[in-house]
């Protein structure tokens, strides 16, 4: 099991966090963060329940990561085991994960597939999103994984759409001309987007566009 201490740094304020497993006795606190980071008109019967939670901590724990400050939890990223083929890269987020009860976790897979992220806003100037997902990372060399891959949302695209297929949209916050929040931020991760997959979640800003973002197992030479 997982289990880290290290010191931020907020304002020159040292800030100890626990990055670890999280478990039963987190559910509370992870639907909370849920209803946090997705407010209405977000409906909530989209948060995390705790059928959804159980089977992340029973099928995959080593995929089921927290972060904990003065005893509280504060972010949280789940994770499922898949066999993904780079040649047939297509797919949905509900078909990646089974709408996010990972019922389909593969002891096998050579790929640890990202299923949610979340850092309670409060919170969101630490820099914890990106912790949480090198320490996924160290998950992926110790199981000897091949790569960590997720769909990330691409929120700012409808504000460009008139002008730009998604592609392009893309390489142009690759090339650092566009910010986008999402797909900036797991640039700074070290992922790199791998393909743009058409309708991969009912998103709105993204106009149901997601982009297949990748980190490879640096160990594996693929």
């Amino acid at each position: 099991m997982y289990r880290s201490e290290q010191l931020l740094f907020d304002n020159g304020k040292p800030v100890p966090i626990i990055i670890r497993n999280y478990s039963t006795d987190d559910f509370d606190d992870l639907i909370e963060i849920q209803a946090e980071c997705f407010p209405p008109p977000f409906p909530s019967e989209l948060w995390w329940n705790k059928k959804q939670l159980t089977n992340h901590v029973t099928l995959f724990p080593e995929g089921a990561l927290c972060i904990e400050i003065d005893g509280k939890v504060v972010s949280s990223l789940t994770g499922v085991c898949v066999h993904f083929d780079p040649a047939h890269p297509e797919h949905t987020w509900a078909e990646a994960t089974d709408h996010g009860y990972i019922t389909n976790h593969d002891p096998n897979g050579n790929t640890l597939y990202i299923v949610d992220i979340s850092v309670r806003p409060a919170f969101r100037s630490l820099g914890l999103g990106k912790i949480m997902m090198q320490s996924m990372y160290h998950v992926i060399i110790e199981k000897g994984l091949d790569r960590l891959l997720g769909g990330g949302r691409m929120p700012g695209y409808y504000k460009h759409a008139n002008n730009m297929t998604a592609n392009e949209y893309i390489d142009a916050v690759v090339r650092g001309e566009l910010h986008d929040p999402v797909i900036s931020f797991l640039l700074r991760c070290g992922r790199l987007p791998l393909t743009v997959v058409e309708n991969y979640l009912d998103d709105e800003e993204s106009l149901n566009y997601g982009v297949l973002m990748e980190w490879k197992n640096p160990f594996k030479g693929i």
